[in-house]
């Protein structure tokens, strides 16, 4: 079995990885990370999981939901703490549109994207809706996001400086693009020295 590792020390032994999988609603987040966390034995976490599990709880919709978080930044604060908790000890996958910005010792930071097509086919087929009615929610939600972050964390979410890769998921299967990581990672002088430690040398 491949596995990943860091070369912090932990309990005298290697520190697991952090990965984080970002991207727009429908580009293959969750897909990708499941297939990641499968293959290398890693725990997983969904930020769009925990936002729908809130949704559920409040008994709203997701756009209702949004709507709701617009005017209540708690919301969005809770979804990133449990986020940001659950991945301190490493050993993770995680996906979000924030992870990357909110866990920024992270080992290895993807951006999948595909185009609004594409994504909207993914959503329609996922969440068993019409086309016309997932272009519009999912327009909808990114807006209402997209405000949100830049509102509550100055984050522009199209931002895609901290990442270390960009993957466009409409040119290859989950398969593919796992073996693509793989590579990036098992080669790259980065791996060797990951960016905590790095960080932690620059400090010192």
């Amino acid at each position: 079995m491949f596995k990943l590792y860091a070369t912090g020390d932990k309990s005298k032994g290697k520190k697991e990885m952090i990965i984080t999988i970002s991207g727009p609603i429908g580009s293959g987040k969750t897909t990708i990370a499941i297939a990641l966390s499968e293959r290398f034995k890693l725990n997983h976490i969904s930020a769009g999981y925990v936002f729908r599990s809130m949704a559920k709880e409040y008994k709203m919709n997701l756009q209702e939901f949004s709507k709701l978080a617009e005017e209540n930044p708690e919301i969005d604060k809770e979804v990133d703490r449990r986020q940001v908790a659950l991945a301190k000890d490493g050993n993770v996958v995680i996906d979000g549109r924030l992870s990357a910005h909110l866990i920024k010792d992270a080992d290895f930071k993807v951006w999948l994207k595909a185009n609004i097509e594409e994504r909207t086919r993914r959503v329609s087929i996922r969440e068993n809706i019409v086309y016309e009615i997932a272009l519009k929610e999912t327009l909808e939600r990114e807006n209402s996001e997209r405000k949100r972050y830049r509102e509550i964390y100055n984050i522009y979410i199209d931002n895609l400086e901290p990442y270390d890769v960009v993957l466009n998921t409409e040119l290859w299967d989950v398969e593919s693009i796992i073996k693509i990581i793989i590579n990036i990672v098992t080669s790259s002088k980065m791996w060797m020295k990951p960016r905590r430690e790095a960080r932690q040398t620059e400090k010192e």
